[in-house]
């Protein structure tokens, strides 16, 4: 069964199925599901392509990745589309073409966020909108499973996701396997600063030595991090969509952007 059919912008076709929406395309129609990786396993390595041509790795590695998609997150979501008039929607049966891929995982310390990343469209597919509609699709997935914020990071899209309602945001930890048994005191420690775990444990207390006195004055405090007008400031830098003082593990500028659904 197709989990939450997504009705395409524009005009319900004669004959449309009753789980979906049709978009009219000449003679031809069009549906567009949003169906998790996990109720199609038949698609497993045709996902597993679509990743390796943007984004390269091992096909090991993507398949491992891929085979972890599950209703516990993460979960991958694929956009398919069926085309006829006789198509009927892109069931666990049905015939499709796959048109794009996100993936959704928790996040740390946020019950009602996701993280969204490896949102990715078929080259061949690109520039008719499809991304825009995967993104909204997956709005409405995470909406009606009580979700309510979703987040990303983005090297150059910052644009598009911008013309989608984004806007900038703070850092926030994902979590790529979040078990129902973990509980919430333990998901605290872990998304806790660095030392703040071993502040609560029951070792006992042991004074600290007084440092020595400085010759020279201590370093000034690091730079506050303030609000302006929406805007993320650090350190006298603002963050907007042409700048951010943000980077990646390999040092490249990065946008955190977010958006209430």
């Amino acid at each position: 069964m197709s989990l939450g059919c997504f009705c395409c912008a524009g005009t319900r076709g004669k004959g449309a199925s009753s789980s979906g929406q049709v978009r009219r395309m000449g003679s031809v129609s069009e549906e567009l599901s949003l169906v998790p990786l996990h109720q199609r396993p038949e698609l497993l390595e045709a996902c597993a392509e679509l990743l390796g041509e943007e984004w390269g790795k091992s096909r090991a590695s993507r398949l491992h990745s891929l085979q972890r998609s599950s209703d516990a997150f993460p979960a991958c979501l694929l956009l398919l589309r069926s085309r006829g008039p006789s198509d009927g929607p892109a069931t666990r049966q049905g015939p499709c073409e796959l048109v794009g891929h996100v993936r959704l995982s928790r996040v740390l310390s946020r019950p009602r966020d996701l993280f969204v990343e490896s949102v990715v469209v078929a080259r061949a597919l690109r520039g008719r909108g499809y991304g825009r509609r995967l993104m909204e699709a997956a709005e409405q997935w995470a909406r009606a499973r009580g979700f309510r914020c979703l987040r990303l990071t983005t090297h150059d899209k910052q644009h598009f996701y911008a013309h989608l309602g984004y806007v900038l945001g703070e850092p926030v930890q994902s979590v790529a396997f979040l078990s129902p048994a973990i509980s919430s005191e333990v998901l605290r420690l872990f998304s806790a600063p660095s030392g703040a775990a071993a502040a609560t444990s029951a070792r006992p207390c042991v004074p600290a030595v007084p440092p020595p006195p400085l010759a020279v004055p201590p370093p000034p405090p690091p730079p506050t991090v303030i609000w302006a007008r929406g805007v993320l400031a650090e350190g006298g830098e603002q963050q907007s969509l042409l700048q951010t003082p943000h980077r990646d593990a390999k040092g490249l500028p990065i946008f955190w952007m977010k958006k209430d659904i």
